[in-house]
């Protein structure tokens, strides 16, 4: 007998058929009602979404008119309301009739699909040193499973260290535009950047020797600070670019301040330099 994808839920079977069965796997449950125009959009794209998982979640149906008790319950004040519940527990939830790529992020996020064990050796297998073997693993995993946010993502990210540039390019522009709010993806963006910067700039020690007979020139330090990013020379760049503000705010329309502001999303809010510099540039600006 096939496993059922998706159910309707009363008060009388809620907790055997998602608290109990969330412990076996994860289950969405959508709150929805007859009248409700986005609920009406929202769930053919869930129930195609449940057959495309194959059982890696139960999608449970309630009613909100018929089972008011149950909306009260878990404070449904808006539908459509989604919440996914695991082990027993709410999880994650979101509102209204978003469109597929953003529910396959939410469900990415909290469902092990076996791309994502398949990525995870691959992951392995460069990790050791087999960068050859990993790439092209990568890539049929990839293939086969070409929805995975989270797997592309980790694809991206090991071609830009490999220096596989265009392809890198390739991977990110195909992201959804949700993507852009990943902190990863504004990483490498924000580095993709820098090295569009030094591609035809010379080298690091030409441009200190220039800066050392005309410190005004903007333009070699903007490049220096690119090339120390690069080589992970951090506090180099965050001065370089901190006196770009302060001796040029009109330098390529404010250059440098967005350049600061892209090394803060390439190093994260967790770096030990970040909060001082952000404090910096404020000084400066002001």
């Amino acid at each position: 007998m096939s496993q059922a994808l998706s159910i309707d839920v009363t008060e009388q079977n809620f907790a055997s058929q998602v608290i109990e069965a969330s412990h076996q796997q994860p289950v969405l449950v959508d709150f929805w009602a007859t009248w409700c125009g986005p609920c009406q959009s929202l769930m053919p794209i869930l129930e195609q979404l449940a057959q495309s998982y194959q059982g890696k979640f139960l999608l449970a149906k309630v009613e909100i008119d018929s089972q008011q008790a149950l909306a009260s319950q878990f404070g449904v004040r808006s539908v459509p309301t989604v919440k996914l519940v695991k082990d027993g527990q709410i999880v994650d939830e979101f509102t209204g009739a978003l469109p597929e790529g953003q529910i396959r992020s939410f469900l990415d996020k909290h469902i092990t699909k076996e791309s994502d064990q398949l990525m995870q050796q691959a992951l392995m297998l460069y990790q050791q040193g087999d960068t050859e073997t990993a790439l092209a693993q990568m890539g049929q995993i990839l293939q086969a499973d070409a929805d995975n946010l989270n797997n592309k993502i980790i694809y991206a990210n090991i071609l830009l260290r490999e220096q596989h540039i265009d392809e890198a390019k390739k991977w990110l522009a195909s992201l959804p535009a949700e993507a852009n709010d990943n902190p990863q993806v504004q990483a490498m963006q924000a580095q993709l950047e820098f090295i569009h910067i030094v591609e035809n700039a010379p080298d690091m020690a030409s441009l200190q020797q220039q800066l050392a007979k005309d410190p005004d020139n903007t333009e070699a330090r903007y490049q220096l600070s690119a090339h120390a990013i690069l080589q992970g020379q951090f506090e180099i760049a965050f001065e370089q670019l901190l006196e770009v503000v302060k001796r040029d705010r009109q330098y390529q329309d404010d250059a440098g301040r967005k350049a600061l502001l892209k090394l803060f999303d390439l190093l994260g809010d967790q770096h030990e330099l970040v909060s001082s510099y952000r404090r910096k540039l404020a000084m400066a600006l002001n």
